[in-house]
């Protein structure tokens, strides 16, 4: 092989950069031909559109809600007012677990919120948010960027008539708010906890009871004894919804959402009708939501954080035996949900096949900066 001097390569390099950007400008990128179908030029009107957003989120819910009301604003912005959205938080359209199938028929151009509350449609849609133990914030957006999870996921949601974006992702979350104490992993048994996803089902093997309840009646129903527990988000969140004053201890790591990754949902029919250039400011809004959301919970969880402490909340870690079951729970109901749908199973080989890559990088990288350095 011929040996390439440093000064050459870099050379090429940019060379190389020079000329994709130009070819980039001159015939577009892939991701461009994705977004326009792959056909027609950019060819600007004077037409406005006006759509609707439904959310599962409360109206105006810190961060999450707020930040659908910027993907708006910043769409609006971008488009020179040639694309409005109204966004209604969660009940105020729809009820907030009845997105998905709203988005789909058409009663709302797109949605936002998190794929595995739609589980029970589709039993796959939780890789597309978190797994139990499984990826985090920074690994999870590499999947579904650059390791082949979001060409997964537009597959899997095709059937519906609807397009998925990455829209956010709350990092690591809290394990969750007990008015027990948590010391084994019998004291999961008969418990009946708001989890939602592949983590309900966990508990559930555990002797709990997951109950789907949405996060404007979460704190009504933990108050009245409806449900036991609850997990929720994180310090932010979880604080501004008074959590603490009716729950005794708050329970950390979120095992069950090590980087939860949000959606937009937008009806693939609806989409196609736009101009190519409008389909490419939603996708180009939808990556700037992602990184707000993220960035302003790391921002917003670390003040939290310190106000709990202060304030003397009772925060406590699992036990190691209690995760430790837990994560032989997990193995257990992914190993039987990928014998069951097919689907799942080619999602979650994907999906697994990244994390142990990822792992390897991590355990000589970020594992190491924390424990030695931090």
């Amino acid at each position: 092989m011929k040996k390439i001097s440093r000064k050459h390569f870099l050379s090429k390099s940019a060379a190389a950069l020079a000329g994709g950007s130009l070819l980039a400008t001159a015939c577009g990128t892939d991701s461009d031909a994705r977004a326009s179908g792959g056909a027609a030029p950019n060819i600007q009107t004077n037409k406005t559109y006006r759509w609707k957003m439904v959310t599962t989120w409360p109206p105006n819910f810190p961060v999450l809600g707020e930040g659908c009301q910027k993907f708006a604003q910043w769409v609006e912005e971008m488009s020179g007012g040639r694309l409005k959205i109204q966004v209604f938080g969660g009940g105020t359209l729809v009820p907030p677990l009845e997105v998905f199938d709203a988005v789909q028929s058409g009663t709302a151009e797109m949605g936002n919120g998190a794929a595995y509350y739609w589980a029970g449609k589709i039993p796959a849609a939780p890789f597309f948010s978190t797994v139990p133990f499984g990826m985090n914030a920074q690994q999870m957006t590499a999947w579904l960027t650059s390791g082949g999870g979001m060409d997964l996921w537009e597959e899997l949601y095709a059937p519906y008539n609807l397009i998925p974006m990455m829209s956010g992702n709350t990092g690591v979350q809290m394990g969750g708010w007990f008015n027990k104490e948590i010391n084994s992993i019998d004291d999961l048994r008969g418990l009946k906890m708001r989890i939602p996803g592949l983590g309900g089902q966990v508990l559930t093997k555990a002797g709990g009871t997951a109950v789907q309840v949405a996060g404007g009646e979460i704190y009504t129903n933990l108050e009245r004894g409806v449900i036991d527990a609850t997990e929720w988000i994180s310090p932010f969140h979880d604080y501004k919804l008074g959590f603490h004053q009716i729950a005794k201890y708050y329970y950390y790591p979120g095992w069950h959402e090590a980087g939860t990754a949000l959606e937009t949902l937008v009806n693939k029919a609806k989409m196609e009708q736009l101009p190519p250039d409008l389909q490419a400011i939603l996708r180009t809004a939808a990556a700037r939501q992602y990184v707000y959301t993220l960035s302003e919970l790391e921002t917003q969880n670390a003040i939290y954080l310190e106000k709990m402490q202060q304030e003397g909340v009772d925060i406590r870690p699992f036990p190691p035996e209690v995760l430790s079951r837990l994560k032989e729970l997990t193995a257990e109901v992914l190993d039987e949900l990928c014998s069951r749908d097919a689907r799942a199973k080619r999602i979650y080989d994907a999906y697994r096949a990244y994390q142990q890559r990822a792992q390897k990088w991590a355990a000589i990288s970020e594992k190491m900066f924390y424990e030695q350095f931090a």
